[in-house]
């Protein structure tokens, strides 16, 4: 029986900690017991999609509000890695904008595709006060 990790970090609405956070995520890729794939693909997947939608909470969802916070959940098991961050924007139509296809010259758009694509399983959901960016990869 495997045993989930959990662990549950709140960040400063502020983008410096963008390198921090990828790198939590990086770590964690090397420390999942029961994941048999290329370990140095998912750090560097699990970086991006980490950077991506933090930066996405921070700065479209909170607009940079310095006195908010994004809350970042992380829980793990042999089976699965689960990502969710909270935001305390007014949310967005996660459907309509990944079937958008952003072009090379946008300034924007492509991190939830990104997203999308790098995860197994993404949910924009509304829970209490806060919006959650919900993404699920399946380890085996």
């Amino acid at each position: 029986m495997s045993r989930r990790i959990e662990v549950d970090i709140k960040v400063p609405n502020q983008t410096k900690y963008l390198g921090m956070i990828g790198r939590i995520g990086e770590s964690l890729a090397y420390s999942l017991k029961g994941f048999q794939g290329n370990r140095r693909e998912l750090a560097y997947h699990l970086n991006l999609v980490l950077t991506e939608a933090l930066a996405n909470a921070m700065c479209h969802a909170n607009l940079c509000d310095p006195d908010k916070d994004v809350k970042l959940s992380i829980s793990a098991s042999d089976q699965d890695l689960i990502i969710r961050v909270y935001d305390q924007g007014q949310g967005f139509d996660m459907d309509a904008h990944s079937k958008l296809m952003a072009k090379t010259s946008d300034e924007g758009g492509r991190g939830i595709q990104l997203i999308c694509k790098l995860m197994d399983e993404v949910e924009y959901l509304r829970e209490g006060d806060s919006n959650v960016l919900q993404m699920i990869k399946f380890l085996n």
